[in-house]
């Protein structure tokens, strides 16, 4: 058993080498903004994942998560000219940390499919909130918004150098979630996930560890939109949208929910999927198609492309 797992960890350890190698001289091959798109929304859809995929709440209102930080990185550095790249970026995440916060206390003692429609209610509350503000710029949103000097000496104006920064918050947030998994708080949640009532017969205040794994789950949300804002010098009412609630759940189900690398591939097919469709004669059927994948992942492939992937191995390679 023991030599089962010093094996099975190998894997992940030569699989985690590739793929960092991939991404490091991916810009060689790709255009740096695309690539940047997909870990912005790859870091979104880990976020999500860490509330669904390993504690089982479903959430259809993170979107104003994702929105909160990208306005709030968006209107200090398009207004604070003094202030760093890095700054705006804290700034923006501890803005929808907190607001993750206020969230939770009003949704965590729900359950099922109560949770999830008043996180939505709650995510169409900041929607108006956002259309209403004149800080977010309304219906215009926020544009022009300046990448500014990493450090004060990087320039972030240049893609390669903004790509590499992307990479590197993404890296590190991946690695903090998978840290969280693996330790006794992340078992405890999935554990939660597993049998609630068998938790709290064990002694566990169920309520606190989901407030905190969804508190966490925002303010990795919030880093995303804040990245995402910066990357594209744009926060617009798309960012708040309940659809972008929708997608990031269609992108964790199709990678796999409750794997880490699941909803990174997931993120990586629906915006190359959505790209290749908008460039073609099919760019109306965005929307519908995405549907029909939605519906044929949850009769068909429950678990996802890597969950399936890793049910095959364990099923034809063990």
């Amino acid at each position: 058993m023991l030599a089962q797992q010093k094996s099975e960890h190998r894997k992940k350890q030569i699989l985690n080498l590739v793929l960092l190698a991939l991404l490091l001289v991916a810009p060689a091959v790709l255009y740096p903004v695309f690539l940047m798109k997909i870990l912005c929304f790859a870091l979104f859809a880990v976020a999500f994942n860490l509330l669904l995929g390993y504690t089982g709440l479903l959430s259809f209102g993170h979107a104003a998560f994702l929105a909160s930080g990208a306005y709030t990185t968006g209107y200090l550095l398009s207004n604070y000219s003094g202030l760093t790249t890095e700054m705006g970026i804290l700034a923006g995440t501890a803005v929808a940390t907190l607001l993750g916060l206020g969230f939770a206390v009003v949704a965590i003692r729900r359950q099922g499919i109560y949770f999830a429609m008043i996180t939505l209610a709650l995510a169409q509350l900041m929607f108006f909130f956002f259309v209403q503000s004149e800080f977010t710029g309304g219906e215009d949103g926020l544009h022009g918004v300046p990448r500014g000097y990493l450090f004060g000496f990087i320039d972030l104006s240049d893609n390669m150098n903004m790509y590499y920064f992307v990479l590197a918050v993404f890296l590190a947030s991946y690695l903090l979630v998978q840290r969280v998994v693996s330790s006794p708080f992340g078992q405890v949640l999935k554990a939660i996930k597993q049998n609630e009532p068998r938790a709290i017969s064990l002694g566990y205040n169920v309520n606190q560890y989901k407030l905190l794994a969804f508190v966490m789950s925002s303010g990795l949300a919030g880093l995303a939109g804040s990245l995402k804002t910066v990357v594209f010098q744009l926060a617009s009412l798309n960012d708040a949208h309940w659809h972008l609630s929708g997608e990031v759940i269609l992108m964790t189900l199709i990678g796999g929910t409750g794997t880490l690398l699941g909803p990174v591939v997931g993120a990586t097919f629906v915006v190359n999927l959505e790209y290749q469709l908008s460039q073609g004669p099919l760019g109306d059927w965005v929307d519908a198609i995405l549907g029909a994948i939605f519906v044929l992942t949850v009769i068909a492939f429950r678990s996802g492309i890597i969950g399936e992937v890793q049910k095959f191995m364990r099923k034809n390679l063990s």
